[in-house]
């Protein structure tokens, strides 16, 4: 039988130890990670070192500046946060049958669903659903799909992620956005009748980072053309700050249609960016099941997407993946 058995781990593991071991992760040091469960630093030292006795393998590298999970660790630590995610949704489900529908929803926004998709959803959820509470945390690919994989956030809505970036997630598509190329009222290449990339690519631009799918379209749509993406950018995913700096300058941005069409004083310019459309849907853990409370809110979240749908003249058939990712997916 393999050392790492679940019977060894069943036998072995305390709740209280996966609670200490993320809590230590994320605050970076032993002293800090104790603070925040109201353990004493000795007994939480004590407590690190029996797992680590129990397992037979060393958790953390330790220095003066604080702790670092070894690979044996980062295994732990990813689990015990799915874990510890799971009895979460356990107890707002119990709740839920005991007080009606109540408990969290961890909700994670790109930009693409920042202004229309995920706003209307919550006003919905909070008519119907008062007792459910929502946290929503905005950002990039990068920074909200770790905590989705550990539990700390149930869905993310917006431009579903590339093949490369969906190992252990499962997605749905919720309706199509196309991509603009939006500056101020009255910039001075808005009168143009017709423009052509090779006309911006020398222009001040508000991109999204590098290592957002949307950004690599952008680029994409430039080499189409034979031409370089430009290199005057400023990286910004901040749907304010990209408004004012759009509103009070010459700079030009691409963002999901939706989104542009939703910032008073700007307009679009007649581009097309070759490839840029847009998959816009829900990312959720392939493995850990929807509390209660989120699955409603998913539910609220459907009949939003198939008004959207409505109002953009989309049917359900529409929203295959497009033939290139599918061969990807094989």
């Amino acid at each position: 039988m393999p050392k790492f058995h679940e019977n060894f781990l069943l036998s072995r593991l305390k709740l209280r130890q996966l609670r200490l071991l993320t809590a230590i992760a994320d605050e970076g040091t032993v002293l800090k990670g104790s603070q925040a469960l109201n353990i004493a630093q000795p007994a939480a030292t004590k407590s690190i070192k029996e797992l680590e006795d129990a397992l037979g393998v060393q958790l953390f590298e330790r220095s003066s500046r604080g702790v670092t999970p070894t690979d044996f660790g980062h295994v732990m630590i990813k689990h015990a946060k799915l874990i510890l995610a799971q009895l979460r949704h356990a107890g707002e489900e119990l709740q839920s049958l005991e007080e009606g529908l109540s408990g969290r929803v961890h909700v994670g926004t790109l930009l693409a669903a920042s202004t229309s998709l995920l706003p209307r959803a919550l006003a919905r959820l909070r008519e119907r659903r008062p007792g459910i509470a929502v946290t929503v945390a905005e950002g990039t690919i990068d920074r909200l799909m770790p905590g989705l994989r550990t539990g700390d956030i149930d869905v993310v809505l917006g431009r579903l992620p590339e093949y490369r970036e969906r190992e252990g997630l499962k997605q749905e598509v919720l309706y199509l956005d196309t991509v603009s190329i939006m500056v101020r009222e009255g910039h001075p290449l808005a009168t143009r009748a017709s423009l052509t990339l090779a006309d911006l690519v020398d222009q001040a631009w508000v991109m999204p980072p590098t290592q957002t799918s949307l950004r690599r379209q952008i680029d994409q749509a430039f080499r189409h053309e034979d031409l370089e993406p430009p290199l005057d950018v400023i990286e910004s995913v901040s749907i304010l700050t990209n408004h004012a700096l759009l509103v009070s300058t010459d700079m030009l941005a691409a963002m999901p249609h939706q989104v542009g069409l939703s910032q008073a004083g700007l307009t679009a310019l007649p581009v097309t960016l070759e490839g840029a459309g847009s998959r816009i849907g829900a990312t959720m853990h392939a493995n850990v099941e929807l509390s209660a409370a989120a699955a409603y809110f998913m539910t609220v979240v459907h009949e939003v997407a198939a008004e959207i749908r409505d109002e953009l003249g989309q049917d359900q058939s529409g929203l295959a993946e497009p033939r290139a990712t599918r061969r990807q997916t094989k």
